[in-house]
């Protein structure tokens, strides 16, 4: 087995390429081991020393690091873990374990057609690019003109994410939706 990695803009972030599925739909965020218990493949890398978060995609792996440890220290702990994982069978999302769709259930609101340009051209346009960076960006609510988003994977507490919320997906929005006024981050 050939593990590729790339680089992404979070210098904190890496990208791993397992060269085969990780998940079959959807994406799955794993900022602490506590919420790794779904997965056997997030618990082995977590079981490496300044592992603070796991992200899976559909073909990618992207795993943000500590500030004090260096790639060169971690990085064949994370690969082996990776390649173990595979080798062994063991599911990537164990059993009852479901990956989200992408975008926050909203119950307040319903899907009213901004909404749904909102989430086709993030679907369309915005996620694909963000997974290139071994990322995600999910919908979480439209109020008063204002889209927020959640960033996860390479793009969780990325440098360039406020740069690439206000100039890059804000300005996209604003160009094809005229109700859309701004672009804010949410936490979850």
């Amino acid at each position: 087995m050939f593990i590729q990695t790339e680089s992404t803009p979070n210098p904190a972030t890496l990208k791993f390429l397992p060269g085969q599925d990780v998940l079959e739909m959807g994406t799955a965020d794993f900022p602490s081991l506590e919420s790794a218990a779904a997965s056997p493949l997030a618990q082995r890398i977590f079981a490496i020393e300044g592992v603070t978060n796991v992200f899976f995609g559909l073909d990618f792996v992207t795993v943000t690091k500590t500030d004090g440890v260096e790639w060169d220290h971690i990085k064949p702990g994370i690969l082996g873990a990776i390649m173990t994982h595979y080798q062994s069978g063991d599911p990537v999302m164990s059993g009852d374990a479901t990956t989200p769709s992408g975008h926050a259930d909203n119950h307040a609101e319903e899907d009213t057609v901004v909404v749904g340009q909102i989430k086709e051209l993030l679907d369309s346009r915005v996620r694909p690019a963000v997974a290139q960076d071994g990322g995600d960006i999910t919908f979480h609510g439209f109020d008063r003109g204002i889209v927020y988003l959640h960033m996860q994977g390479a793009c969780a507490g990325c440098p360039s994410s406020t740069l690439t919320l206000k100039m890059g997906i804000e300005n996209l929005l604003r160009h094809y939706i005229p109700e859309v006024l701004e672009v804010r981050p949410v936490a979850v």
